[in-house]
Protein backbone atom coordinates (compact mmCIF):
# COMPACT_ATOMS: atom_id res chain seq x y z
CA UNK A 1 0.00 0.00 0.00
CA UNK A 2 1.29 3.45 -0.90
CA UNK A 3 1.82 6.09 1.79
CA UNK A 4 -0.87 8.28 0.27
CA UNK A 5 -3.44 5.51 0.64
CA UNK A 6 -2.54 5.15 4.32
CA UNK A 7 -2.82 8.88 4.99
CA UNK A 8 -6.06 9.48 3.05
CA UNK A 9 -8.36 8.14 5.82
CA UNK A 10 -6.78 10.58 8.29
CA UNK A 11 -7.24 13.49 5.87
CA UNK A 12 -10.86 12.42 5.36
CA UNK A 13 -11.39 12.26 9.13
CA UNK A 14 -10.06 15.81 9.56
CA UNK A 15 -12.24 17.05 6.68
CA UNK A 16 -15.29 15.41 8.29
CA UNK A 17 -14.52 17.00 11.68
CA UNK A 18 -14.22 20.54 10.27
CA UNK A 19 -17.24 20.16 8.00
CA UNK A 20 -20.26 21.96 9.51
CA UNK A 21 -18.11 23.19 12.43
CA UNK A 22 -19.04 26.48 14.10
CA UNK A 23 -15.41 27.14 14.94
CA UNK A 24 -11.95 25.69 14.34
CA UNK A 25 -8.92 26.94 16.30
CA UNK A 26 -5.25 26.06 15.79
CA UNK A 27 -2.86 26.13 18.75
CA UNK A 28 0.81 25.50 19.41
CA UNK A 29 0.93 23.13 22.36
CA UNK A 30 4.73 22.78 22.58
CA UNK A 31 6.01 23.19 26.14
CA UNK A 32 2.86 22.10 27.98
CA UNK A 33 3.37 19.60 30.76
CA UNK A 34 1.41 16.36 30.77
CA UNK A 35 -0.72 17.64 33.65
CA UNK A 36 -1.50 20.88 31.81
CA UNK A 37 -2.36 19.03 28.60
CA UNK A 38 -4.62 16.64 30.50
CA UNK A 39 -6.42 19.52 32.20
CA UNK A 40 -6.82 21.37 28.88
CA UNK A 41 -8.25 18.28 27.19
CA UNK A 42 -10.66 17.80 30.11
CA UNK A 43 -11.96 21.38 29.90
CA UNK A 44 -12.41 21.14 26.14
CA UNK A 45 -14.15 17.76 26.35
CA UNK A 46 -16.59 19.08 28.99
CA UNK A 47 -17.50 21.93 26.62
CA UNK A 48 -18.07 19.53 23.73
CA UNK A 49 -14.96 20.62 21.85
CA UNK A 50 -12.93 18.08 19.87
CA UNK A 51 -9.18 18.53 20.43
CA UNK A 52 -6.65 16.52 18.42
CA UNK A 53 -3.08 16.73 17.23
CA UNK A 54 -2.46 16.09 13.53
CA UNK A 55 0.42 16.51 11.14
CA UNK A 56 0.40 19.88 9.40
CA UNK A 57 0.52 18.32 5.93
CA UNK A 58 -2.60 16.29 6.64
CA UNK A 59 -4.45 19.33 7.98
CA UNK A 60 -3.35 21.34 4.96
CA UNK A 61 -4.82 18.71 2.61
CA UNK A 62 -8.04 18.53 4.63
CA UNK A 63 -8.39 22.33 4.64
CA UNK A 64 -8.21 22.59 0.84
CA UNK A 65 -11.47 23.84 -0.62
CA UNK A 66 -13.03 24.68 2.77
CA UNK A 67 -13.38 27.88 4.81
CA UNK A 68 -10.41 26.67 6.86
CA UNK A 69 -8.13 27.17 3.86
CA UNK A 70 -7.12 30.53 5.36
CA UNK A 71 -5.47 28.70 8.27
CA UNK A 72 -2.78 27.12 6.06
CA UNK A 73 -0.39 29.99 6.76
CA UNK A 74 -0.50 29.11 10.48
CA UNK A 75 0.49 25.47 9.94
CA UNK A 76 4.09 25.72 11.09
CA UNK A 77 5.52 23.89 14.05
CA UNK A 78 3.45 21.61 16.27
CA UNK A 79 -0.26 22.21 15.78
CA UNK A 80 -3.35 20.98 17.56
CA UNK A 81 -6.86 21.43 16.27
CA UNK A 82 -9.84 22.41 18.47
CA UNK A 83 -13.23 22.02 16.76
CA UNK A 84 -16.69 22.89 18.04
CA UNK A 85 -19.90 22.09 16.22
CA UNK A 86 -22.22 23.74 18.77
CA UNK A 87 -20.72 26.77 20.53
CA UNK A 88 -18.83 29.12 18.22
CA UNK A 89 -16.81 30.81 20.95
CA UNK A 90 -16.10 27.81 23.20
CA UNK A 91 -12.70 26.77 21.76
CA UNK A 92 -11.35 30.33 21.71
CA UNK A 93 -12.73 31.09 25.18
CA UNK A 94 -11.35 27.94 26.82
CA UNK A 95 -7.97 28.10 25.07
CA UNK A 96 -7.48 31.82 25.86
CA UNK A 97 -8.42 31.32 29.51
CA UNK A 98 -6.12 28.32 29.75
CA UNK A 99 -3.27 30.24 28.08
CA UNK A 100 -3.39 32.75 30.96
CA UNK A 101 -2.15 30.06 33.35
CA UNK A 102 -0.11 28.02 30.86
CA UNK A 103 2.06 30.58 29.09
CA UNK A 104 3.46 27.94 26.71
CA UNK A 105 0.07 27.47 25.00
CA UNK A 106 -0.07 29.74 21.96
CA UNK A 107 -3.08 30.40 19.75
CA UNK A 108 -2.20 30.52 16.06
CA UNK A 109 -5.46 31.35 14.32
CA UNK A 110 -8.97 30.15 13.79
CA UNK A 111 -12.16 30.15 11.79
CA UNK A 112 -15.36 31.14 13.57
CA UNK A 113 -18.62 30.93 11.63
CA UNK A 114 -16.78 31.15 8.30
CA UNK A 115 -14.50 34.07 9.16
CA UNK A 116 -10.74 33.62 9.58
CA UNK A 117 -9.27 35.27 12.70
CA UNK A 118 -5.72 35.80 13.88
CA UNK A 119 -4.59 35.56 17.50
CA UNK A 120 -5.83 39.05 18.39
CA UNK A 121 -9.25 38.34 16.87
CA UNK A 122 -9.55 35.07 18.76
CA UNK A 123 -8.64 36.84 21.99
CA UNK A 124 -11.47 39.33 21.43
CA UNK A 125 -13.91 36.52 20.60
CA UNK A 126 -12.94 34.76 23.81
CA UNK A 127 -14.40 37.68 25.77
CA UNK A 128 -17.90 36.88 24.48
CA UNK A 129 -19.84 34.89 27.10
CA UNK A 130 -21.18 31.47 26.22
CA UNK A 131 -24.69 31.06 24.87
CA UNK A 132 -25.88 29.66 28.20
CA UNK A 133 -24.48 32.67 30.10
CA UNK A 134 -26.17 35.10 27.69
CA UNK A 135 -29.49 33.28 28.01
CA UNK A 136 -29.31 33.31 31.81
CA UNK A 137 -28.57 37.06 31.80
CA UNK A 138 -31.54 37.64 29.50
CA UNK A 139 -33.79 35.54 31.70
CA UNK A 140 -32.59 37.41 34.79
CA UNK A 141 -33.34 40.79 33.23
CA UNK A 142 -36.81 39.59 32.20
CA UNK A 143 -37.56 38.13 35.63
CA UNK A 144 -36.38 41.14 37.62
CA UNK A 145 -39.42 43.41 37.02
CA UNK A 146 -41.80 40.50 37.52
CA UNK A 147 -40.12 39.56 40.80
CA UNK A 148 -40.29 43.15 42.06
CA UNK A 149 -43.98 43.37 41.13
CA UNK A 150 -44.71 40.11 42.94
CA UNK A 151 -42.87 41.38 46.03
CA UNK A 152 -44.97 44.55 46.12
CA UNK A 153 -48.21 42.60 45.69
CA UNK A 154 -47.14 40.27 48.49
CA UNK A 155 -46.46 43.20 50.83
CA UNK A 156 -49.90 44.64 50.07
CA UNK A 157 -51.51 41.29 50.83
CA UNK A 158 -49.58 40.99 54.12
CA UNK A 159 -50.88 44.39 55.26
CA UNK A 160 -54.46 43.31 54.71
CA UNK A 161 -55.18 44.62 51.26
CA UNK A 162 -55.07 47.91 49.45
CA UNK A 163 -57.47 49.60 51.93
CA UNK A 164 -54.93 49.35 54.77
CA UNK A 165 -51.97 50.62 52.77
CA UNK A 166 -50.98 54.25 52.76
CA UNK A 167 -51.30 55.87 49.41
CA UNK A 168 -48.32 57.66 48.09
CA UNK A 169 -48.75 61.41 48.33
CA UNK A 170 -49.91 62.73 45.01
CA UNK A 171 -48.18 65.71 43.56
CA UNK A 172 -50.38 68.75 43.56
CA UNK A 173 -50.86 70.26 40.19
CA UNK A 174 -50.83 73.99 39.81
CA UNK A 175 -54.34 75.32 39.17
CA UNK A 176 -55.03 76.13 35.61
CA UNK A 177 -54.91 79.80 34.92
CA UNK A 178 -58.25 81.41 34.39
CA UNK A 179 -58.66 82.78 30.91
CA UNK A 180 -58.07 86.46 30.73
CA UNK A 181 -61.34 88.18 30.03
CA UNK A 182 -61.35 90.60 27.21
CA UNK A 183 -62.17 94.18 27.93
CA UNK A 184 -65.12 94.19 30.21
CA UNK A 185 -68.28 95.31 28.60
CA UNK A 186 -69.89 98.35 30.22
CA UNK A 187 -72.37 97.37 32.82
CA UNK A 188 -75.93 97.80 31.83
CA UNK A 189 -78.00 100.05 33.99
Amino acid sequence: MAKVELKQPIVDAIAEEIKDAESVVLVNYRGLTVAQDTELRKQLREAGVLYKVYKNTMMKRAFEGTVCEGLEEHLEGPSALAVSKDDATAPARILCNFAKTADKLELKGGVVEGTVYDTAGLTELAKIPSRDELLSKLLGSIQSPITNFARVINQIAEKGGAENCEAAPAEEEAPAEAPVEEAAAPAEE
